[in-house]
């Protein structure tokens, strides 16, 4: 067995389960970055944290990110080699008030949520749970999401970062640390400075499944459309008003209803998908997310889009709307198929930790994406969570102990190689 292999004294659940009681919500219409305050709380604790192991160089910064670095204590040379997750949950379901549970020796059994018994994580539902038969598994109570998006991987990331620095013979080159806020509302790096980062390769540990990395990710796009309706007093509007809202509606209704949707494609099929709707008579306002893991199709999926609200609109005179489409990320591909070797190493980590690994295209993004496109290429690699964003996340503390080690190997890897 290999030194990496033979550790024990893993902290990583632990520290998960104290991780995830800190709220740290982000927030899709704050102006602020980070959008919520509170997601300091959780930075201001790990920066403490890695103080105390003595990375001396951990500090927040103004704009909420975690900087720290572990110095190399190798002769070669060696790349930097960059660890980053997010601390910020989603706002899809609440996180404020989590209880994380333990679910000891799981035996394949539904898991009845105690807070909320109509919250039932079901064996049959759940296709990984075959894989955990005998591992511990943590769920949150049944009344919010847990947290392992993403605080798997920072449980992670601070568990490899302690026995690296009390296990010098685990050979490696500088290493990075960052740990980034907003991740979950797609702007998780703006405010990164990569120069001060210094770091010449990157692993986000933020995916899902124990055994995979991914390298492929959605291209994605976001569109707004804000449609000026025509307000009259609803008692005189006959002939005269056009309500915005209506008007908003009608091209909701008007997508295709058997494809381009999240509910209709799977694996490498993109879609458009609608998920917010405001305003009132006068003005209405609809937000779109476009994805596809082909870039160039991300253009066909918003003209078809536009052509839809141009046949909607026209039915109602005097209406008029514009549309606007934001860039969010890209397939991070096409920046790590000119870096073969991340990948290499990130596949061999995993098989020495025992696991086979798989290579994955993900549906979704991370801010290894936008990272990638940056400057700092940067695969995503498994952190063990399941059924992100709602009330049955889980996790299992053997699949995050697989993650501390890969983490442990990548970076022995790197040595390795230098």
């Amino acid at each position: 067995m290999s030194l990496i292999n033979s550790i024990k004294d893993f902290t990583v659940a632990e520290r998960f389960m104290r991780y995830v009681q800190v709220d740290t919500e982000s927030d899709p219409s704050s102006t602020s970055f980070p959008s919520t305050e509170k997601q300091k709380d959780l930075s201001r604790l790990l920066v403490q944290e890695l103080l105390d192991m003595g990375v001396s160089d951990a500090h927040l910064d103004e704009h909420g990110y975690v900087y720290a670095t572990i110095p190399s204590n190798t002769e070669k040379d060696v790349p930097v080699i960059c660890f980053c997750s997010h601390v910020d949950t989603s706002p899809d379901c609440s996180g404020n008030g989590v209880k994380p549970l333990v679910h000891a020796n799981y035996q394949g059994q539904d898991i009845i949520l105690p807070d909320d018994n109509s919250v039932v994580i079901r064996f049959a539902e759940h296709p990984d749970l075959k894989n955990q038969i005998g591992h511990d598994v943590i769920t949150a109570s049944g009344t919010t999401l847990l947290g392992a998006d993403d605080k798997a991987g920072v449980a992670e990331i601070m568990d490899a970062a302690r026995l690296l620095m009390s296990n010098p013979e685990i050979k490696h080159g500088e290493i990075k640390i960052l740990f980034t806020p907003d991740e979950e509302i797609g702007q998780g790096v703006n405010h990164v400075d990569l120069k001060k980062l210094g770091a010449d390769f990157g692993y986000t540990m933020d995916g899902e499944k124990a055994g995979t990395i991914e390298d492929e990710t959605f291209s994605a796009d976001a569109v707004r459309i804000k449609i000026q309706g025509i307000s009259v007093h609803p008692g005189f509007a006959k002939g005269k008003m056009q309500s915005a809202l209506k008007v908003a509606a009608q091209i909701v209704s008007s997508l295709p209803k058997d494809r381009l949707s999240p509910e209709t494609t799977a694996k490498k099929e993109g879609f458009v998908h609608p998920n917010g709707i405001s305003g009132g008579v006068d003005m209405a306002e609809l937000d779109f997310i476009v994805r596809d893991h082909n870039t160039s199709n991300l253009e066909a999926h918003e003209l078809e889009l536009r052509t839809i609200v141009d046949e909607v609109v026209k039915q109602f005179p005097g209406v008029t709307y514009t549309f606007t489409v934001q860039e969010q990320y890209r397939n991070m591909k096409e920046v790590l198929d000119q870096h073969p070797e991340i990948m290499d190493v990130g596949l061999e980590a995993i098989k020495r930790v025992g696991l086979t690994p798989e290579r994955r295209s993900i549906r979704g993004g991370t801010d290894g994406s936008r990272l990638s496109f940056m400057g700092l290429p940067c695969p995503n690699v498994f952190a063990g969570g399941h059924a992100f964003h709602g009330k049955m996340e889980w996790v299992s503390r053997q699949d995050m102990e697989k993650a501390v080690l890969t983490i442990l190997h990548i970076v022995n890897v790197w040595e390795e190689r230098g």
